[in-house]
């Protein structure tokens, strides 16, 4: 396998080997030599030298979403393929609700995120005030907001769901007219690669669009350093996002981080009983491997028993198995050092006076696979470190509330801020609860992952947002344009 696309070229990589596991059985699925350090500053060069040529940013918008659906075209042919892919790479379940949200809805988001950018103007007015039109020596005033391509992108995908973090970077980026370094998580690289196959097919100019793997850090520590590289979009954990906002600031990069989450579900009286399916969906939600799922998940206290029962006797019914049968509910996580922290965190649970009313183990019957059981923990309040820190695993906690007043206390009291969600057959209270929800995103009675809509975190859940024409915007620069006349 080759280790990188670099100037319109497959390139082979001459830096150490780079392995690459299937979650749900422990067997090598690649092994290739990664790319070396200079090899990915070549990527960078070639990049730059692409962007610096105007043979790309140079186009109309329209020029650059004809070439972009070609590309989208070649992408969606390829469909079958990535299924598979991140079925042996990531251990997502070919059958599954995820992997629906792995492939099909990346897919279908590319000419939605090519017609919303060309919905939007190359400049526009600002709105000055008619008393600062004229100058006082009676000369005319116009001021525009003019809006240019950025420059060098490094796209830094994420493992759990590595084609879709990767599109929402790539897409947005080549139509502002950037052009891109990806970079996908060592965990999961293969699916990157397709990008390659089809920015051949496609017939984009080399350069563009620049593929690196690597086993280690050296390349990603590079991405996010050199001065050549305009911008960081990264999706990952928080420790990780922490230190590219340090390295990104010595050169002055523009940085979009989506973070690490602990999203809090709140259910109101009304609604208590529907906790127990958004429990069974946040474990069986890619093994939950997700930033945005809600893993937080509170009740009223004079029901969390009854609740707590129920969940039991449905994670009982999950089927847990390997990714590639068709009755697998529960995949694997991505590596055994995961499947450590879900146990980590269960027995630091229980050190807190949390109980495991569900699962809290590894499965017995599956000898090989990074699998860990759907696990709920009755814990007795939000200060528990399972309610505190992201697991990012099979793993829900239930909470129980006084009131909405205290739900919405504990909701709020978290480092993270990415999502929220909110239940309620009585509309106008849940929508009440909502608005006291602080956090980048908040789903009442709903949930969207459009691209017509951006998402992004609060606090330590990450910075500025993707998709939506905040998410476009963020690729481009903005300048004033003052005329007198």
């Amino acid at each position: 396998m080759q280790a990188g696309f670099i100037d319109g070229a497959y390139v082979t990589g001459t830096g150490e080997m780079h392995r690459v596991q299937n979650p749900s059985t422990e067997a090598e699925i690649a092994a290739f030599p990664g790319l070396a350090p200079n090899q990915i500053e070549a990527a960078i060069a070639s990049a730059r030298r692409t962007f610096d040529s105007g043979v790309w940013s140079g186009l109309s918008g329209a020029a650059r979403a004809e070439a972009l659906t070609c590309f989208a075209a070649a992408l969606a042919r390829r469909r079958d393929e990535i299924v598979d892919i991140i079925m042996r790479e990531a251990g997502c379940p070919r059958h599954s609700l995820s992997m629906n949200a792995q492939v099909a809805m990346p897919l279908s988001q590319m000419p939605e995120i090519l017609s919303l950018f060309l919905s939007l103007p190359e400049s526009e007015e600002n709105p000055l005030p008619l008393a600062q039109r004229v100058s006082p020596y009676g000369m005319v005033i116009q001021s525009h907001r003019r809006y240019t391509p950025i420059g060098v992108v490094a796209a830094i995908a994420a493992y759990n769901f590595p084609f879709l973090t990767a599109l929402w970077k790539v897409f947005p980026a080549l139509i502002a007219g950037n052009t891109v370094v990806l970079r996908p998580s060592p965990l999961t690289p293969i699916s990157a690669m397709v990008f390659a196959a089809a920015a051949i097919e496609a017939a984009l100019p080399p350069g563009v669009l620049n593929i690196v793997l690597e086993p280690g850090i050296e390349g990603s520590r590079l991405l996010t350093t050199h001065p050549a590289i305009d911008m960081v979009a990264f999706t990952g954990s928080t420790p990780v996002g922490t230190q590219i906002m340090a390295q990104a600031a010595p050169t002055m990069k523009r940085i979009q981080l989506e973070l690490g989450g602990k999203s809090a579900q709140i259910f109101l009286p009304d609604s208590a009983e529907r906790a127990v399916a958004a429990a069974v969906s946040v474990c069986t939600s890619h093994a939950g491997q997700g930033c945005a799922i809600g893993t937080r998940i509170f009740v009223p206290q004079d029901r969390k028993a009854e609740i707590c029962e129920q969940i039991a006797a449905a994670f009982a019914t999950i089927r847990i198995g390997r990714a590639d049968e068709a009755q697998t509910q529960l995949g694997p996580v991505i590596s055994a050092a995961q499947r450590a922290r879900c146990e980590h965190f269960v027995a630091l649970a229980q050190q807190h006076g949390g109980r495991v009313i569900a699962g809290g183990k590894r499965p017995a019957h599956l000898d090989n696979g990074f699998f860990f059981e759907a696990t709920a923990l009755d814990v007795p309040d939000n200060a528990n470190p399972a309610a505190q820190e992201e697991i990012f695993g099979p793993v829900a906690t239930i909470i129980g509330y006084r009131d909405l007043d205290h739900a919405v206390e504990m909701a709020n009291d978290s480092r993270y801020g990415l999502s929220g969600y909110v239940h309620g057959q009585d509309k106008a209270a849940a929508f009440k609860v909502g608005l006291a929800i602080r956090s980048g995103t908040v789903n009442v009675n709903a949930g969207m992952m459009s691209s017509y809509i951006s998402s992004g975190g609060i606090r330590m859940s990450g910075i500025n947002r993707e998709r939506g024409v905040e998410g476009l915007r963020l690729y481009q620069n903005m300048s004033c344009l003052n005329l007198g006349g």
